[in-house]
């Protein structure tokens, strides 16, 4: 293995000590680094050019498109991290879920998971089903050069909800019946969907990719004795399936403030905290030994540039007696933004950090 975790030999061009990987390590770093969730997203005109008349899931299985997204919000931002470009829902369609992402609505599965049965249409995920996925990092990797390349994949409980659901949802009033009605069927689909993640996130790091995050967007519907008694473990069983790769570990989810120490417990390095929690306080929940990521309100970037700044001192100064500290927004960014906020947001940030 490489220091980066990827086969050696494969990928040499990630350096161990870049900003971004230094931080999630808790090391002294020469300035705060920076990504976005959902950096090349909508926002940018040159994303909105390459994806015209193409569906998001068709968007993710065609390497040098994927590549060019991925590389956009670097090029445009300068950003300390590439996001891979993907969707949550790509191993479960993989796999053979009937399943499409519906402009303006979201994941529709077309026979949601309800029964015992069902369970069997969810089989291992492999190599060969995600080989794009292989073949597009190889791209990025080449591309990127000394920038770290972060992986990416959805947590079981958010998954599972739009299995259970069929879709979005915004009580979750059919897989909390499954969680709290069956709990030994409950427990089955997440460990299966565990083993589904891990495998979706082994084939990026062997790939090349120099971290990865778990987003669990929808595990803020979650009071913290459910997540530890019907999530946690599904969790804890992605990443612990990928430590032996030895590189960093992103845990994310929106409205986790009364579960950050909990998500921190599952096995993350490094916890991801939305815009409701300051960070100070966010490192007394979460507990020491771990770095954080965060976390300015996306919707900030839509004020005049002064009060931008001031927000950003602000999380800036919350952050300042972590452990380690990765700049970010409190969830992923929006598609009106100006991307040119988003630039002056990574050279304010870099400006005022650095030593």
């Amino acid at each position: 293995m490489s220091a980066n975790g990827s086969p050696t030999g494969q990928q040499p061009t990630v350096t161990y000590d870049s900003p971004f990987l230094k931080a999630c390590r808790r090391e002294p770093v020469p300035h705060t680094p920076v990504w976005f969730m959902r950096q090349a997203g909508r926002s940018l005109p040159e994303y909105r050019k390459v994806r015209e008349g193409i569906p998001m899931l068709e968007s993710c299985m065609r390497p040098e498109l994927v590549t060019e997204i991925t590389l956009q919000p670097v090029r445009r931002h300068g950003v300390d991290a590439a996001i891979y470009f993907s969707d949550i829902v790509v191993p479960l369609k993989a796999i053979g879920v009937d399943l499409d992402i519906k402009p303006g609505v979201g994941p529709v599965v077309e026979r949601p998971i309800r029964t015992r049965a069902d369970l069997a249409r969810l089989r291992d995920l492999t190599p060969d089903d995600v080989s794009y996925v292989t073949e597009a990092i190889g791209l990025l990797t080449r591309e990127l050069g000394s920038t770290p390349l972060i992986g990416f994949a959805g947590a079981p409980f958010t998954l599972a909800s739009y299995l259970v659901e069929g879709g979005p949802s915004r009580t979750y009033e059919n897989a909390k019946a499954m969680m709290y009605g069956d709990p030994e069927l409950w427990a089955d689909l997440l460990d299966r969907l565990a083993d589904i993640t891990a495998a979706f996130l082994k084939v990026q790091i062997e790939a090349g990719a120099s971290a990865i995050q778990l987003f669990d967007s929808w595990a803020g519907a979650l009071a913290p004795v459910d997540y530890r008694r019907s999530v946690m473990a599904a969790s804890a069983k992605v990443f612990r399936a990928v430590e032996h790769y030895g590189v960093p570990r992103i845990h994310f989810g929106v409205g986790t403030g009364e579960l950050l120490g909990l998500m921190g417990e599952a096995g993350a390095d490094v916890v991801g905290v939305d815009w409701r929690v300051p960070l100070d306080e966010a490192a007394r929940r979460v507990g020491p030994g771990k770095a954080l990521q965060g976390n300015l309100d996306p919707t900030v970037l839509f004020a005049p540039r002064e009060a931008v700044e001031a927000k950003t001192r602000e999380v800036l100064r919350t952050a300042a007696g972590l452990e380690g500290h990765i700049f970010n927004l409190g969830h992923g960014v929006m598609p009106s933004t100006d991307p040119d906020a988003l630039t002056r947001l990574v050279e304010d940030v870099h400006a005022r950090t650095a030593h």
